[in-house]
């Protein structure tokens, strides 16, 4: 199953317009999104608030992750601050799948931000998040905190924002996007053969570990007649069917 490197802002110094700042509201959407991560069966290992930006990434290459997902929110500065608003989302412009998912995540944007036109993907070579990550990596900066508007539809909209983020990750991995729901421990109930867990919900997909019946294992989510489980360090798709509670 695919895996995400984690890295909101560790910019407290960043101050919201209306209270709070920049690594305090990063920081609750990344909370937000960890139920949907679960349940839709992406791993995901979160950066260190209290390393620097060199920390993360050096963080980030020395694990094995699909992806680099950092999350800030922009300021206008000078003669610009308090006027600005939108969502920039900054990809490689070295690397197709970094501009792919930042097309993905743009558009997942524009169905929830009020200002749809105002929703940019742009290339960097100058963000070491996105240029010296070993993972396809983007930074969203997810509105301006300087601008009442933008700060005020931060808060207002801290879930919508994980889930579409969420959402857009499901959409570049091309697995379904699962609603959360309390991770559960359920039983393998099989006529005493194993389970199968696979890559994906489908008796099509590959089967990537097994089962014993009788085992216990965690539920994460459900779409259709699968479960996304979890059993020795595995995560899956099971057959609902054989899985009791």
């Amino acid at each position: 199953m695919p895996s995400v490197f984690l890295s909101p802002s560790t910019q407290e110094w960043n101050k919201y317009i209306n209270g709070g700042d920049e690594e305090q509201y990063m920081n609750i959407v990344a909370d937000r999104m960890e139920p949907y991560l679960r349940s839709s069966g992406i791993e995901y290992t979160r950066n260190d608030p209290a390393r620097n930006v060199l920390g993360a990434i050096s963080d980030s290459n020395a694990g094995n992750f699909d992806v680099h997902l950092a999350l800030h929110t922009n300021a206008g500065g000078g003669d610009f601050s308090g006027k600005l608003r939108g969502i920039d989302v900054y990809y490689s412009p070295y690397s197709s799948r970094s501009r792919n998912l930042a097309a993905i995540t743009a558009n997942n944007f524009e169905s929830i931000y009020p200002d749809p036109e105002n929703v940019n993907i742009l290339p960097t070579t100058s963000l070491g998040e996105v240029s010296r990550t070993r993972a396809v990596a983007i930074l969203a900066e997810i509105g301006y905190h300087d601008n009442y508007s933008d700060a005020e539809w931060i808060k207002s909209n801290l879930t919508a924002i994980a889930k579409s983020l969420v959402q857009s990750l499901c959409d570049y991995f091309g697995i379904p996007f699962v609603e959360a729901e309390p991770v559960r421990q359920g039983y393998v109930a099989t006529d005493g053969s194993n389970l199968n867990i696979r890559s994906f919900p489908s008796t099509d997909a590959r089967v990537i570990g097994v089962i014993p019946s009788g085992a216990a294992v965690e539920v994460y989510g459900r779409t259709g007649n699968w479960y996304v489980v979890k059993y020795g360090g595995l995560n899956g798709y099971s057959y609902a069917d054989y899985i009791v509670f």
